[in-house]
Parts: C-alpha cells; structure tokens; sequence
C-alpha cells in the first residue's frame, strides 16, 4: 500500500492528478494533500509533515502537474524495494553523475540521464517531447541523483532521513539533496517501468541559483558523485559544460560577477576539471559577467 504526498497550489490539477492516480495505481492508497497555494512553506517541510501522517509503508512524493501513463505502476513501485532490500529511493528521471559545479540534478555534457518521461512546455511554444535514455534496456538503474517530479522511499528510510528544512526553505534542490543523503546509505535508483507525462519544464530563476549554492556548500566535501565511472577526461568534459551553464544562467539573473568569481576559487572544479579548464572557465567568467 502506497501513501502519496503532493503540495498543491492548482485546484485543476490536483484534481486531474487525483482522478489519473485512483484509475492507474492499482493497490490500496491514500492521497495527503498540503494546499499551499501561498508558498509560504517549503517543500522539505511538507514533505516531512507527509512522512509523519502516512499510514502506509511506501511513501510517493509527486507534483500536481502530471499523468502517469501507466497502468498498476503503485504495483511496480512496492515490488522495487521488495526485490532489492538496498533501495532506498526510486525516481522516474534521474543522473549517473552530480557535478561538483553548481548545477541541478542533471548532466551536462554527457548522456546520463536516466528514465522515461513525456516532457511539456509551459513556458516555450513547444510540443512534447518523449525523453529517455536506456542503452542497456533495464527496468531499474542506479543514479546518483533523481529529479523530484515523482519519487517514492520507504516510510522507515523518510522518518529515519529527514528532508533538509532547515537548509532549504523553498522549492528547489529538495531532490538532489534527499538522493545525496539517501544515496550515503542505500541505492537510488530510476524505474523505466512507469511512464510520466510532466507538463511543465524546470526554470532556472534567481531563488533556483541561490539553493544551488546552499546544497553545493552543504555537500561539498561529498561531490561529485559519480555512478557511472566517469573517466578523468569525460568528468573533466562535464564540469566545464556545467559551470558554463552554471555562468549563463548568473548572467540572466543579474548575480554579482564577484560571487561567481568566489564560487569558482573555493570549489573544487579544479581537482576534478583541471587546471587547463579551470584558467578556461575564468576567461569566459570574465567575458559572460564583467
């Protein structure tokens, strides 16, 4: 039996969501919904309050803006952790690798993205589009980070492993930093077994720029985290294409040159990027910010 926790700040779609789960889940659930159309409170917060109001054994975690398309997947779900007792966090859309460059859950750089989604645009004029990447053909992968549109854990894991309230008070980074502090102690992983329809890509506003800055602070003596065994020259690929990325969007939210500048000096891009691309990335800072 799987407990399902959503933060709703649409009526339309919670309702949408609700009617999509009780057609396509098929095993006994519960649905606890946190209206929070005000924003007044953060995710991690939420998503602790639902852990300790479930009453069931599996916990799945989802925004309000999806359709699963697949049938019995809460079936799927349950059979995961019961055939792999080192599970600890099962995702839709995750990545092999998480740059030491401040960055999101995703790879720049590198095909290691996991899982299968039908991606909408809500802030582009563009059609879905069907993303996955699967060279092996498995049901279940190992990642080194999940995205937090859907993911699930076992009850036991979510009262034992908080989510971080007292570092991220907003709306992003919650995933990446739950899967680093499951990932110390269990597997994560993504399922190609269940097919989601999202209808909104991510946005990388000011506030994401700033919580990216407290996770990568908060886990900097842990990252990168590499699944995959990356070599020396792909990793060094991927942390260049990141704090580019990383640079791009500084540059469209207005943030301080010098704060960039500070970020780069004190991380630890240039053990894993070196010191050739890190003289790089500084002449680009320098062009992109000044």
């Amino acid at each position: 039996m799987i407990s399902i926790i959503i933060a709703s700040v649409n009526d339309r779609q919670l309702a949408g969501v609700k009617e999509n789960i009780t057609q396509t889940i098929g095993v006994p659930h519960e649905i606890i919904v946190f209206g929070n159309k005000n924003g007044k409170i953060g995710l991690c917060e939420l998503y602790n309050r639902g852990a300790n109001q479930a009453r069931f054994d599996i916990l799945c975690y989802m925004h309000e803006d999806v359709l699963i398309q697949t049938q019995n997947w809460g079936k799927i779900v349950i059979n995961s952790f019961k055939e792999n007792q080192k599970l600890g966090l099962l995702g839709i859309v995750g990545s092999k690798y998480k740059a030491t460059s401040p960055s999101g859950w995703s790879c720049y750089g590198l095909s290691a993205k996991r899982g299968v989604i039908i991606q909408g645009f809500k802030h582009e004029d563009k059609a879905p589009i069907e993303e996955c990447s699967n060279p092996d053909n498995n049901s279940y992968e190992k990642v080194a980070c999940i995205d937090g549109v859907w993911f699930c854990t076992r009850k036991d894991i979510a009262l034992s492993l908080k989510f971080d309230e007292d570092t991220l008070k907003g709306f992003h980074c919650y995933d990446i930093d739950y899967s680093l502090t499951v990932g110390q102690k269990y597997d994560v992983a993504v399922t190609f077994d269940v097919i989601l329809e999202h209808f909104s890509e991510g946005s990388f506003e000011k506030s994401w720029m700033q919580e990216v800055l407290k996770l990568h602070k908060k886990w900097s003596d842990v990252l990168p985290r590499n699944i995959d065994m990356f070599d020396k020259k792909q990793i060094q690929f991927v942390e260049k294409r990141t704090f580019r990325f990383f640079i791009e969007q500084a540059k469209k939210n207005g943030f301080p040159a010098h704060k960039i500048f500070a970020i780069l000096w004190t991380s630890r891009f240039v053990k894993y990027a070196g010191l050739k691309n890190f003289l790089k990335i500084n002449l680009f800072l320098l062009k992109k910010l000044l």
